[in-house]
């Protein structure tokens, strides 16, 4: 059923057609039955084919259909052919001309007019005057063949709403999936830039370690074994600590599994960053760490930032200081913000590092730095360190923004 119905819409002229050959038989049927003449007859049959073409054609070409309508009903009165079936046609128009959404104003309010008028002048052609009904009576009846011209119309004026205010919700539909789409994208490229700055903070700190103590085991290894020893224990350390912060990443890409220890890595914090501070030192960066004012619970995307700012900003010391570079880190609790400084006596960064926003190898220090700050509210300063070095700063609000 569903597919005949189917079929019938995309075919609207053929089904019109065969409605059209049904009106014409039963026209053909009142011809035959017809006693007139010879001409009326054959005025009567152009009439009807007018009509029927005019219910074949009536969604295909509205307007001009219209037109031929009027013709045809105007060339009735004034030869006064009979009404025939087809004349059924008429009213098959005016609904049409109606309902069509594409059908002009004008064309609607014509059919809306010749519904008024048609059977009052049909009247006045054929029965005013020939017979002795009452007044009252006559306008009766010309109100009764009034009244389906005019529901005729107004029905397919209701339908013209009714599909204008459904077009405008499938039109909306489709906006708002499109506008769901975009969002999707959107948050689908945030999560992928978060996703890119901790891959940046746990690779290029962590392989940063492994690569020095690499480096120091190789030249010590022939002189001091045991340096050599805990440079290689530093890497084995150094080393499972990336594959956890690897596993804690590759967990929040899964979806719908769990972690093979049956949970993710907790994210690191504020209390880690003496555990960050102390494998730094390991790796033969001197470091003064401090914490001022009172300690307390942060959310945990302020924790997860200053530890991320803290790890890349030692990795930088490492990579731009120099030789016999010094690096301090204080984190200072004042009301409502959290203070964060960082800062080395080396020989400090090259200036588009600071000014271009980051340019350190991947492209994401400084960047990551400012993006992750940006998302809790805070602000960044990042620059040369009066008397040599490098600063880097921020202020983080320790209560979500309103």
């Amino acid at each position: 059923m569903q597919r005949l119905y189917d079929f019938l819409r995309r075919h609207p002229t053929g089904v019109d057609s065969f409605w059209a050959v049904v009106l014409l038989g039963f026209s053909s049927l009142s011809i035959v039955f017809d006693g007139d003449g010879v001409v009326h007859t054959a005025a009567i049959v152009v009439v009807s084919l007018g009509l029927c073409l005019v219910v074949a054609l009536r969604r295909k070409a509205p307007v001009k259909m219209l037109l031929l309508t009027a013709a045809i009903g105007v060339g009735q009165l004034i030869f006064g052919i009979r009404a025939v079936p087809s004349d059924f046609g008429m009213l098959v128009i005016a609904y049409t001309v109606a309902s069509a959404p594409a059908v002009p104003r004008w064309a609607s309010r014509c059919a809306l007019f010749g519904a008024l008028v048609s059977p009052t002048l049909t009247f006045l052609r054929y029965d005013a005057g020939k017979n002795d009904q009452s007044l009252s009576f006559q306008i009766f009846s010309v109100a009764l063949f009034t009244v389906p011209f005019v529901l005729v119309w107004v029905l397919g004026d209701s339908m013209r709403t009714r599909r204008a205010y459904w077009a405008q919700l499938e039109e909306r539909a489709t906006r708002l999936e499109k506008e769901r789409e975009a969002q999707s994208r959107i948050a689908v490229a945030a999560e992928r830039a978060r996703i890119a700055r901790e891959l940046h903070d746990v690779v290029a700190h962590n392989v940063s370690v492994m690569v020095v103590q690499a480096d120091g085991a190789a030249y010590v290894l022939d002189t001091a074994p045991e340096q050599s020893r805990q440079a290689l224990e530093t890497i084995s350390g150094t080393g499972r600590q990336a594959l956890a912060e690897m596993r804690r990443l590759l967990g929040i890409l899964r979806t719908g599994e769990q972690a093979e220890s049956g949970e993710y890595v907790p994210q690191p914090g504020v209390e880690q960053l003496s555990d960050l501070v102390d494998q730094v030192r390991g790796a033969g960066l001197p470091v003064d760490f401090r914490t001022e004012g009172e300690s307390r619970d942060l959310p945990s995307s302020v924790e997860l930032t200053v530890y991320r700012i803290v790890q890349e900003a030692l990795t930088n010391t490492r990579k731009h200081g120099g030789p016999d570079v010094r690096a301090t880190v204080r984190v200072s609790y004042r009301g409502d913000d959290l203070e964060l400084l960082v800062e080395d006596d080396g020989r400090g960064a090259q200036q588009e590092y600071y000014e271009e926003g980051g340019a350190d190898g991947l492209g994401h220090g400084l960047i990551g730095m400012r993006e992750r700050v940006g998302m809790v509210g805070g602000s960044l300063t990042a620059g040369p360190r009066p008397g040599g070095g490098f600063r880097i700063g921020a202020v983080l609000p320790l209560k979500p923004a309103r």
